[in-house]
C-alpha cells in the first residue's frame, strides 16, 4: 500500500515562490558543463535561429552574452510560449491551463530581428532559407530548433479534432502557433470522465506509446499512472492496458524494474509490448495495433540454441477510454531538406554530431531540441544542456576555430507513477547521470513531485529561458 505523505504547509502560490528562489532547487537545475565566456566575442555574423520554443530561446539568451554585437533573427511564428512538461500536470488537475502559457515577447525582445513565419524551404547549399509567405532569408550562421510535429493523421481513421470526443484523449494535444494547448485540459476531463464510468464498471482503458521517437517518451506512462491513481483516491479501478511498439518499460534496467514494481503495485495494468497503433475505430471504440514478435524455432545442435523466427500481425482491442500518444516527424521544411539524415533510423531529423550539435555536411548549421537526429531523450532538460554546448561551438567557429564543446547526452524525465511520487530518471550518453548520486535515482520521491510540480516552472520561465540555468 502507498504510504501517504506529508504535504508542506504552503499555499500553492506561496510554494511556487519559495521553491524558485530556493538554492535546492538552483543546484539541482545547475548546468553539468561550463557555460561561462571568458569576454563577449566581436566575431561578426548573421545568425538566423529557427524556432520559437524552449531550445530556441534558451540559445538566443545566451547569445546575447556571448557576443558583443549580435546580428540576430529569429523565425517563429508563435507569440505564446507554451511550458510544455506542464501538460501533464494540467491533465491531474494541478495546473491550470493559464499556469503554462505565456509571452515569447520578452524573450525575443526588441534587439532581434523577428520574423513572424515559419520556414518553408532550407537551401544550406547557398545559407539561405524561404519562409511560407514567400521571404528569402540568408544566413551566416543558422541554428534550428523546430521541434517535432505531432502526426496523428497516420493513424487510419483518427484526426487531431477527434480528440476529447468518444472517449479519445491526447496530452499532446496543442498549436504553438496559436499559443493553444488543450492537450491537458481535455485529458483532465477524460481522467474524469474515466473515474464516472468507474462508479458503475470496470471500463477498459488504453494508452499507447508509437514506434517514432516522441516528445518526452515517458509521458504515455505518466498518463497510465496517475490515471490509475486518481481512480484509486475514491477507491475505483478500471482495466488498464499499456500498449507500446518498444519492448520495454524504459530502455534504462533499473528505470525498468522500478516501473514494474510501481504496475505490480496498482495490480491492474497489462502490457503489450511491440504493439504499435496503425488504426482506430471511434464509432466501435476498438484499436488495431501492428504487432511484431519472435517464436521459438528449431534447435541448432551446432549453437546449442533455438533459432528465432520474426512474426508481424495485427492485433485489434476493444476499449472504453484511449490515450493516444501520436506518431511524431521533424517538421516538414527539414524533413525534406538536405539538412536532415537522409538514411537509416535517424532519417528525416536533423543531421548533427552528437556531442558538438553542429550539423555533420554544413559547417555553419547547429541544431538544438526535439528536432535533432541523435540517440537521447527528446525534452527540456536535453535542450538546456545542449544550449551552452551549442552556443560556445558557434562562437568558435565564427572565430574561425574548431568546435570542442561536447555535449554528454544528458536528459532527464520525471515518471510520476503516482499522485504526490516520481521517479527521476536522469541519464545520457553512458548511462545513469544523477544529480544527487547518494539518492538512488530509481527510487520514487515525494521530493521530486514537489520540486516539479512547483519549482520547475517558475524557474524554466525566469531563469532557463533566460540563459541564466
Amino acid at each position: 500500500m502507498k504510504q501517504d505523505l506529508p504535504r508542506a504547509p504552503l499555499s500553492r502560490r506561496d510554494a511556487l515562490r519559495y521553491m524558485a528562489l530556493s538554492p535546492l532547487a538552483a543546484s539541482l537545475l545547475s548546468a553539468t558543463v561550463s557555460t561561462a565566456q571568458a569576454s563577449a566575442s566581436t566575431a561578426p555574423g548573421h545568425i538566423v535561429i529557427v524556432g520559437g520554443g524552449a531550445g530556441a530561446l534558451m540559445v538566443l539568451a545566451r547569445l546575447r552574452s556571448a557576443l558583443n554585437t549580435p546580428t540576430i533573427t529569429v523565425i517563429a511564428p508563435n507569440e505564446k510560449h507554451i511550458y510544455q512538461p506542464g501538460q501533464i500536470f494540467v491533465a491531474a488537475g494541478e495546473y491550470k491551463p493559464q499556469d503554462i502559457i505565456f509571452d515569447n515577447r520578452g524573450y525575443i525582445g526588441q534587439d532581434v530581428r523577428w520574423i513572424k513565419d515559419e520556414v518553408q524551404t532550407f537551401d544550406p547549399q547557398h545559407n539561405k532559407l524561404t519562409t511560407q509567405s514567400g521571404q528569402e532569408v540568408a544566413y551566416d550562421f543558422l541554428i534550428v530548433a523546430t521541434g517535432v510535429q505531432t502526426r496523428y493523421e497516420q493513424v487510419e481513421g483518427l484526426t487531431a479534432d477527434m480528440i476529447g470526443k468518444n472517449g479519445i484523449s491526447s496530452v499532446y494535444l496543442s498549436d504553438l502557433a496559436l499559443g493553444t494547448a488543450d492537450g491537458g485540459e481535455l485529458t483532465h476531463t477524460w481522467f474524469n470522465d474515466v473515474r464516472e464510468a468507474s462508479k458503475t464498471s470496470k471500463p477498459r482503458v488504453l494508452c499507447t506509446q508509437p514506434s517514432t521517437p516522441i516528445k518526452c517518451g515517458g509521458v504515455p506512462q505518466k498518463i497510465l499512472y496517475l490515471c490509475d491513481d486518481y481512480l484509486r483516491k475514491e477507491k475505483l479501478t478500471a482495466e488498464f492496458t499499456f500498449a507500446t511498439a518498444g519492448e520495454k518499460l524504459f530502455s534504462l534496467p533499473q528505470i525498468d524494474e522500478a516501473l514494474h514494481k510501481a504496475q505490480e503495485r496498482y495490480g491492474n495494468i497489462t502490457n503489450k509490448f511491440g504493439h504499435d497503433l496503425v488504426r482506430i475505430d471511434p464509432i466501435a471504440k476498438t484499436a488495431t495495433f501492428h504487432h511484431k514478435y519472435e517464436v521459438q524455432g528449431q534447435y541448432d545442435k551446432e549453437l546449442k540454441e533455438y533459432d528465432m523466427i520474426d512474426k508481424e500481425e495485427d492485433v485489434t482491442l476493444e476499449y472504453d477510454f484511449i490515450h493516444i500518444t501520436p506518431p511524431m516527424s521533424a517538421v516538414d521544411a527539414v524533413a525534406n531538406s538536405l539538412l536532415a539524415w537522409q538514411k537509416g533510423t535517424a532519417a528525416g531529423w536533423l543531421e548533427v554530431d552528437r556531442e558538438t550539435l553542429q550539423h555533420k555536411r554544413f559547417a555553419n548549421v547547429f541544431g538544438i531540441g526535439d528536432t535533432c537526429g541523435i540517440p537521447m531523450a527528446k525534452t527540456g532538460g536535453s535542450a538546456r544542456h545542449q544550449a551552452p554546448i551549442v552556443v560556445e561551438n558557434l562562437v568558435s567557429v565564427m572565430n574561425g576555430q574548431k568546435p570542442l564543446a561536447k555535449y554528454d547526452g544528458y536528459t532527464v524525465c520525471p515518471l510520476k507513477i503516482a499522485y504526490g511520487e516520481i521517479i527521476m530518471a536522469e541519464f545520457n550518453y553512458d548511462g545513469l547521470a544523477p544529480s544527487f548520486p547518494a539518492l538512488n535515482p530509481a527510487t520514487p520521491r515525494w521530493l521530486w513531485w514537489e520540486f516539479d510540480l512547483y519549482a520547475l516552472q517558475p524557474l524554466y520561465r525566469n531563469a532557463m529561458l533566460n540563459g541564466l540555468m
